[in-house]
């Protein structure tokens, strides 16, 4: 069965037959490419400077993103948890800027229920949970509220998590995975037009991981919902072509146009300018 073409996020409903850009707005000192940017200048414990972060996001949809994404808990690799109140300090402020001055679906990627919570609650409409649901009581805080959910796979936990990744076959494990928890989701109550997977390129996998996931995403079956892609400025790319972090997006949007040749419907990036730019390449060689 082919990928779902519909995205339901709260009152907008998404036509993914032509791929549409998800911006990365961190929130954190710790982002590997460019959260501490958003810092406030105060000295001491880190803030994030609410303005910055309206400039970003507005920048972002002049460009063409359809969706921002906001992130109070860096998930890189060897990145330590945040407490639940650090996050929402970080980014509940951020997303009623948001939500009061900017015509946009804002995402919240948070793992944390209570965040996810208080994120709707202050105009999110989509959630990006890298750990698919697995926090207690996740489910219940957007389950028949038509909000968007990303469903991402990851192999360990981000403080550990590329330390040796380990698959038999990382395609099938991966679609099991990601098909187990859609299932889930709908069998307790999320509508499937609201969902949105991720295969979780750099999350416990190896650089033969992802290009392994990378070129056969079209096998992550029998999972009918659509894909995001997040390969933005990652190692994966950075290790290809010996470039720095703000150095990757040629590379980077070379895998992004690889991966949506293989179905992705959503694009993750920190680059929304130079991706809408592939996409419209890519659209017109695919309809020619």
């Amino acid at each position: 069965m082919a990928p779902a073409r519909i995205l339901l996020a709260g009152e907008r409903k998404y036509d993914l037959s032509s791929p549409i850009v998800m911006g990365i707005l961190n929130t954190t000192p710790d982002s590997f490419s460019d959260g501490a940017e958003l810092a406030s200048p105060t000295p001491g414990k880190f803030r994030v400077d609410i303005d910055k972060a309206f400039s970003r996001a507005r920048a972002m949809v002049s460009d063409g993103a359809a969706i921002v994404d906001v992130g109070g808990e860096s998930t890189r690799p060897g990145a330590n948890k945040v407490s639940v109140q650090e996050e929402l300090d970080r980014v509940v402020p951020v997303i009623e800027r948001l939500n009061s001055d900017l015509d946009v679906t804002i995402s919240i990627d948070t793992s944390s229920s209570t965040v996810m919570r208080e994120a709707i609650n202050a105009g999110a409409r989509m959630i990006n949970d890298v750990r698919a649901l697995a926090d207690a009581g996740a489910v219940d805080s957007i389950k028949n509220l038509n909000v968007a959910l990303c469903l991402m796979h990851m192999q360990g936990a981000p403080a550990t998590m590329q330390q040796a990744p380990d698959y038999i076959d990382v395609v099938t494990e991966v679609s099991n995975f990601l098909s187990e928890r859609v299932s889930f989701a709908i069998n307790e109550g999320v509508d499937r037009s609201c969902l949105v997977v991720d295969p979780g390129f750099g999350f416990g996998k190896t650089l033969e991981h992802n290009y392994n996931l990378l070129k056969n995403m079209r096998d992550l079956r029998p999972i009918d919902v659509p894909r995001i892609i997040g390969v933005s400025r990652k190692s994966m790319i950075g290790i290809v072509t010996d470039r720095d972090v703000k150095q990757r997006l040629a590379g980077s949007i070379a895998a992004t146009v690889i991966g949506l040749n293989n179905g992705a419907s959503i694009v993750r990036t920190h680059d929304v300018s130079a991706t809408i730019d592939a996409i419209k390449v890519f659209e017109v060689a695919r309809r020619a």
